[in-house]
């Protein structure tokens, strides 16, 4: 019997049909909302994933070049991650007020902001890819064959910033379903395009590592167009037209001043993550190989765990503009509730089974014994991290970005990475006290999120 509701409530959470999640059960909600979400945070890790298995037989050249150009493109999924909060915080808000009118008069602002800043983020970055690589420290071998790669893949962009935008519309106004498919349809063309224009089979052209960026590109472009499509059809849940995408003032400030604080956030995150691999490297390569390999995994076990802070931050965000806070509030503790059982699940898995987990990476045995060390510690802080990333997003999808924003300074900036020096160099642990910094401030975060976000002065907050 239990079997068969979850069954049939995983089927319903995928079929994307229009649900008011504001009047329904909130565990309902969560469940229905948390499952497209999570399996979407899937498909976001599997690009990068599968161009990286297909290049990795074609030599180490071709492995560096897509590692060089997804750093590039790190400034653009940060503003794209970014953009696409302050979108879903805006239509979550028109769609929990039953403003069918403003949720589309939003949605073709967020299309119209898409295409203009994705536009200024491709252009110049095609121009200058040889500089940037060189800046990259790419070798000339490496720049032989990574400029025409990071040049297509640096002209996708715009074609990366819709993606964004436009599932983080569909995802404000609880259709995550559309977010999944589109990803899943895409992710499916790459997986079958990434082969045969590699390695030429068949019919197709030999292009080395630049038929990677090939299918992704043509992948992620047929996810847009469907997208679009689905955005703009007559018959379809928001109905966009041309009049819909000229400028409107006042949209266009709300959705961009929550869009700069989660932008604010994600750089701030990134650039934490630079200083304490700066203090690890003194300690020498080995150390920071088995931290890279580390942080892989983590990503990767997290990602449900992210999934279920975007369902806290859409539910926020519909219940306040259905003028239930208590109800927004109840629902983003239900989902750090269950978000907590999880993580603290993913810290047992990491104490019992990461030796095994790592050996899949083949390092050798230093290297795979620093990062075992690394889940092992750093997972200590999972009961609260649980908890913290999802207060953190249901802040965001109340269009209270700024608040995280101040957190993550006090927390990364001002604790994380003076403790990691402190306890790795003068203490003497080593990496093990960097991994221990990094546990203690992200509890130290989600112990404050979780005091602010009880406060309510979220609720307050005009978007």
């Amino acid at each position: 019997m239990l079997l068969r509701r979850l069954y049939d409530a995983f089927v319903e959470s995928l079929s994307g049909e229009e649900q008011d999640y504001t009047a329904m059960g909130t565990r309902r909600a969560i469940v229905l909302l948390s499952i497209p979400m999570i399996m979407e945070m899937g498909m976001e890790a599997l690009f990068a994933l599968v161009d990286t298995f297909f290049v990795s037989k074609l030599g180490v050249v071709a492995t560096a070049t897509v590692g060089l150009t997804e750093t590039l493109m790190i400034p653009t999924y940060s503003i794209a991650w970014g953009l696409g909060m302050g979108i879903t915080a805006v239509v979550a808000r028109r769609t929990g007020e039953k403003n069918k009118e403003g949720a589309r008069i939003a949605a073709g602002q967020s299309f119209f902001i898409a295409l203009i800043c994705g536009l200024c983020l491709a252009l110049p970055a095609v121009l200058f890819a040889p500089q940037l690589l060189h800046l990259m420290g790419a070798e000339p071998e490496v720049m032989v064959v990574a400029t025409p790669y990071a040049r297509l893949m640096l002209a996708s962009n715009l074609i990366v910033t819709l993606l964004f935008a436009v599932n983080a519309v569909f995802r404000g106004a609880g259709n995550a379903a559309m977010a999944l498919r589109t990803l899943a349809l895409a992710n499916g063309i790459n997986i079958i395009l990434d082969p045969l224009f590699i390695f030429g089979v068949g019919f197709f052209p030999e292009l080395g590592v630049q038929g990677a960026a090939v299918a992704t590109t043509i992948g992620r472009s047929i996810g847009v167009a469907y997208l679009l499509w689905n955005l703009f059809r007559k018959d379809g849940s928001f109905a966009v037209s041309l009049p819909d995408l000229r400028p409107i003032r006042d949209v266009l400030v709300g959705i961009v001043k929550v869009s700069l604080g989660a932008v604010g956030q994600f750089v701030i995150a990134s650039l934490s993550w630079v200083f304490l691999v700066r203090i690890i490297a003194s300690f020498g390569t080995v150390a920071v190989g088995g931290y890279m390999v580390a942080m892989r995994i983590i990503i990767v076990a997290l990602l449900p765990a992210w999934g279920m802070a975007n369902a806290a931050a859409t539910l926020v965000g519909q219940n306040l503009g259905a003028q239930q806070p208590d109800r927004a509030q109840r629902s983003a503790w239900l989902c750090g509730h269950y978000n907590m059982v999880f993580m603290v699940l993913v810290t047992a898995f990491f104490w019992a089974a990461s030796p095994w987990v790592v050996s899949f990476f083949h390092q050798g045995a230093e290297a795979d014994a620093y990062a075992v060390t690394a889940l092992r510690v750093i997972s200590l802080g999972y009961f609260f991290y649980g908890y913290g990333m999802v207060l953190s997003q249901a802040l965001n999808g109340a269009g209270d970005s700024i608040t995280p924003t101040w957190l993550n300074i006090i927390c990364f900036w001002m604790i994380e990475i003076p403790l990691a020096y402190v306890l790795a160099i003068p203490i003497g642990f080593g990496p093990p006290g960097v991994f221990a910094s990094v546990a203690i401030s992200e509890s130290i975060l989600a112990v404050l999120c979780g005091i602010i976000f009880q406060r309510g002065k979220w609720k307050t907050v005009k978007v």
